[in-house]
């Protein structure tokens, strides 16, 4: 059975129940890949069914990107219709037919459509998940780059938009002519203060184009910070054909996602909003406790449990997730440090959190990998992981397990593994980390001396003494007997 809105009646999924043909987009979104499917689209419809007064509040989509071509082949035919299917650690699937994208525009196709749909009043909210790399800031200096030959491009007077900056800040200067209020530019990317991020780069982009404009932009557009969370990968070559043999749809590009969502907004809008906390979305003040908790918890929880996997042999995190010693070793660093260094966090149960977290790192039907956790340390150990080391150190509290992990990833940047195989460290600096970690076998501390990751880290001995203890009994020992003397018995780690 093809999927669109004259097949909508004959499923026997879960589907909108809301007219469609009633929608209007209040939010135009840049961007529509999986996760946005998996996470936004499917909070809106929720919203959507729940609530009749919200159907102005539907999803335009738009493609800007040449291979956005793919989502306007697979959506438009399906009138924006597709099948988002949760997978459970139990093994159970669950298939909705998801239906809050009302509408899909190829920019490539009519730049000028994509222009007249942001300008309309109509349109309140400008979302985005373009990824970290669509923000155009420069990794360096963290200043947008003006540099880019298609913002170059953009820039010249009476160009045709092509970018999502070009496109947005053309249609913000028509709304400010025409003197109609501002639309809200609310970022859902996975990156820490995501709307400062918007704030900046589309500023900056504007201040080049029209400084009066930029102006205007400052003092009008409002650019809410958000927290987003669910697992969403890939789309695999086979969800398709599982998707028909359990439902019978054929969807050109169903969406895959694990059952926890969660997404935290900062309330703080141009144009009015939804009222996405009725569908469980967390309107908050302040995004900064929750984002915290994740970084520190989540994302500093997989690089706890990368490195020792590896080392030990696990290749998916779920099965490095089920192992009773990385397990423990997950816990004691939420338990014992992390959630000591994390702010108040109001209708928060941070036990529930953590326990959810070990029950997302262990579902197979995900199929997360380890080498993916441990791309790209030399960015992500700085920002998730080592604030929590000197929070605690400030404070008198435990980091011997955050300081094993530090240990890990320089026992695995050496580049080889127990066994004696090569291991691919994927890593903009490992042209010089993988040295230093080969060094550090002769020079203990060369690697956590390198003081643009570590700072004086190298100087503070209630971090060394863990550290060295943990990096000699890897090589000496290997991973799964460190774990064991590290978790049973760790007054050895503890320099006692």
């Amino acid at each position: 059975m093809k999927l669109d809105n004259a097949s909508l009646a004959d499923l026997v999924v879960p589907k909108p129940e809301y007219d469609r043909a009633q929608l209007g987009c209040g939010i135009v979104h840049f961007g529509v890949g999986g996760f946005h499917r998996a996470h936004q689209a499917m909070y809106v419809d929720a919203l959507l069914t729940s609530d009749p007064a919200s159907r102005d509040w539907a999803i335009c989509g738009v493609g800007v990107l040449p291979g956005d071509v793919h989502m306007r082949d697979a959506l438009v035919p399906q009138d924006g219709l597709y099948t988002l299917t949760l997978k459970h650690p139990d093994g159970t699937m669950q298939t909705s037919v998801v239906g809050s994208i009302a509408e899909y525009l190829f920019a490539p196709d009519d730049p000028a459509a994509v222009i007249d749909k942001l300008a309309d009043p109509v349109t309140r909210i400008v979302s985005l998940t373009i990824t970290e790399g669509g923000y155009n800031f420069s990794a360096a200096t963290g200043e947008f780059d003006l540099t880019n030959p298609a913002i170059q491009a953009d820039l010249q007077p009476g160009a045709v938009p092509s970018t999502t900056f070009g496109l947005v800040v053309e249609a913000l200067g028509r709304r400010r002519d025409a003197g109609h209020p501002s639309f809200t530019v609310m970022s859902c990317d996975n990156i820490e203060g995501n709307g400062d991020i918007a704030r900046k780069t589309f500023i900056a982009f504007a201040c080049s184009k029209d400084p009066g404009l930029a102006e205007w932009i400052s003092d009008n557009t409002a650019f809410p910070n958000s927290m987003v969370d669910r697992i969403t990968p890939a789309t695999p070559p086979e969800l398709g054909d599982e998707v028909q043999a359990r439902t019978g749809i054929t969807d050109r590009w169903p969406v895959v996602a694990e059952p926890f969502t969660q997404w935290v907004l900062e309330d703080s809008f141009s144009a009015g909003r939804p009222r996405l906390e009725s569908v469980g979305v967390q309107v908050v003040a302040d995004v900064g406790p929750y984002e915290l908790m994740k970084l520190r918890l989540l994302n500093a929880g997989h690089q706890t449990l990368c490195y020792f996997g590896h080392l030990m042999g696990y290749r998916f995190v779920h099965d490095a997730a089920q192992d009773p010693l990385i397990r423990r070793l997950l816990l004691g660093y939420m338990n014992n440090e992390a959630r000591h260094t994390l702010l108040p966090l109001p209708g928060v149960d941070v036990d529930a959190y953590i326990d959810t977290l070990i029950e997302r790192f262990s579902n197979p039907s995900i199929a997360d990998t380890i080498a993916r956790l441990c791309q790209y340390s030399s960015d992500r150990i700085p920002k998730w992981l080592l604030p929590v080391i000197r929070q605690q150190l400030d404070a008198g509290g435990d980091v011997v397990l955050a300081a094993a992990v530090v240990a890990s990833w320089t026992r695995y940047a050496e580049g080889v593994d127990e066994a004696g195989e090569p291991i691919d460290v994927v890593d903009p600096l490992a042209d010089s980390l993988v040295p230093l970690a080969v060094r550090s076998r002769n020079e203990p501390l060369a690697f956590v001396q390198n003081r643009e990751l570590f700072g004086d880290l190298a100087d503070k001995n209630r971090f060394v003494r863990p550290y060295l203890w943990t990096l000699e009994s890897l090589r000496r020992n290997g991973a799964r007997e460190t774990l064991k003397q590290l978790l049973v018995d760790n007054s050895g780690a503890r320099g006692a």
